[in-house]
């Protein structure tokens, strides 16, 4: 339960994280698209999440089914596993929730500044439903296919990253480039906002993935420390990236690169010692900062680098457990696994959640008038701004009273006169 409370605190990080790194004028939508998740997908847990992820499996290893939709036949007495590891249902689904609720609104860094705020919700609700739910089934039920086929993904590699990270670039590329792409400066507006939301994801991170240990034991501590270690080590590597491709070291290179590194030990965490969870992370750091360029030379708007860095980190997470595992378990055929695992939900992730974009866009429409996103969609959706300058040193000086100063100081612009313009 407290590592399900630091999951949930990892989606107002992930608000803070990404509504730092958008423009002043929508940075209120960028945090309203993550904590919309917590009250949608919460009630579709309870009506029908849970049965569809962790029911009975109905056939093929895709699906489960729905005896325990509204929660029927779960009590507080209720256990999840065998004595004398077994923990309440309650416990684990309440666990189990705060990974759904983060996982759609990993998707909105994707797809910043241009979307409606209405048809962001609906798309969630559609999105967990057929792509979310299905695919942790297959992942971490026992009688999932993926599970079956000795897939390792201790805590989300592909149920999370990979499958958010397909998810946004199809609905990228649904919506189109924001207006100015390319050619006007997007930059962060508020770079200390970012240092918190990374923080913040560092810190719930461990609830993430020591927690999906589902005790406190060796497994936990174990990927608690290569959690620590790899996420060290990443944000060096993109440092040290940075700085020789662009001479600098950048507080949004140093949250992004320890995010990178939380998403790809997410997979591997419990299977490797302390040597494979710095090559993990030093690879990540690298590779994913060399991948969020990819979207200026491939030309598709990742706003805020959920390609780059969820996609690409998930992958190489997912992928070198395969080839780093201890006890024996790492090799080639584990590689294959891994391979089958990470690019099968891709595709499928990629593929449905492209169709769900498309078909709310030419139903609903997706993508905000060309007004709403020049102006902001803070004011657009939320009748709202970040921020109130008004009330930000000083009295406020109109136009009338600037001419007065003008006209007392002599042409040209006032001397020693605070002037608000």
């Amino acid at each position: 339960m407290i590592s399900a409370a630091l999951v949930m605190l990892m989606t107002p990080g992930l608000a803070f994280f990404y509504g730092g790194m958008v423009r002043v004028k929508s940075a209120l939508n960028m945090l309203m698209m993550s904590f919309i998740a917590l009250g949608v997908v919460s009630l579709l847990w309870v009506l029908f999440g849970y049965s569809l992820t962790f029911g009975d499996d109905i056939g093929g290893g895709l699906l489960g089914n729905l005896d325990h939709i509204g929660f029927k036949g779960i009590n507080p007495e209720s256990l999840w596993g065998t004595k004398p590891d077994a923990i309440p249902v309650l416990a684990f689904a309440f666990f189990q929730l705060m990974f759904a609720v983060i996982t759609p609104a990993l998707i909105s860094g994707a797809v910043a500044d241009r979307v409606k705020f209405g048809a962001w919700t609906l798309f969630i609700t559609l999105w967990v439903t057929v792509v979310y739910f299905p695919v942790a089934h297959w992942v971490w039920q026992a009688d999932g296919w993926l599970f079956k086929k000795e897939v390792i993904d201790f805590a989300g590699g592909t149920a999370v990253h990979i499958n958010a990270g397909a998810a946004g670039l199809a609905v990228a590329l649904v919506l189109g480039k924001r207006i100015g792409f390319k050619k006007d400066p997007m930059r962060p507006h508020n770079l200390p906002l970012v240092m918190l939301g990374s923080g913040l994801l560092w810190f719930g991170w461990f609830g993430f993935n020591a927690g999906s240990a589902l005790a406190a034991n060796g497994t936990a501590a174990n990927m608690a420390f290569n959690t620590q270690l790899a996420t060290g080590v990443a944000m060096l590597g993109w440092l040290a990236y940075e700085r020789i491709r662009h001479g600098a070291f950048t507080t949004l290179g140093a949250a992004s690169g320890a995010v990178a590194g939380l998403v790809a030990i997410t997979p591997s965490g419990a299977a490797v010692n302390a040597w494979g969870a710095i090559i993990i992370g030093l690879v990540a750091g690298v590779v994913c900062s060399w991948a969020v360029s990819l979207k200026y030379k491939l030309g598709y708007d990742d706003s805020l680098d959920v390609v780059g860095v969820h996609l690409v980190g998930g992958i190489l997470g997912t992928l070198l457990v395969g080839l780093l595992a201890t006890d024996g378990v790492g090799g080639l055929d584990q590689l294959g696994k891994q391979a089958l695992g990470a690019f099968t939900v891709l595709i499928y992730s990629f593929v449905v959640s492209w169709i769900l974009a498309k078909a709310i866009d030419v139903t609903i429409g997706l993508r905000a008038t060309e007004d709403e996103e020049v102006g902001g969609l803070d004011q657009a959706y939320h009748a709202e701004t970040a921020y109130d300058f008004s009330a930000v040193g000083g009295a406020h000086v109109g136009r009338s009273t600037v001419a007065s100063i003008q006209d007392e100081t002599g042409a040209g612009a006032p001397q020693n006169k605070k002037v608000d313009a």
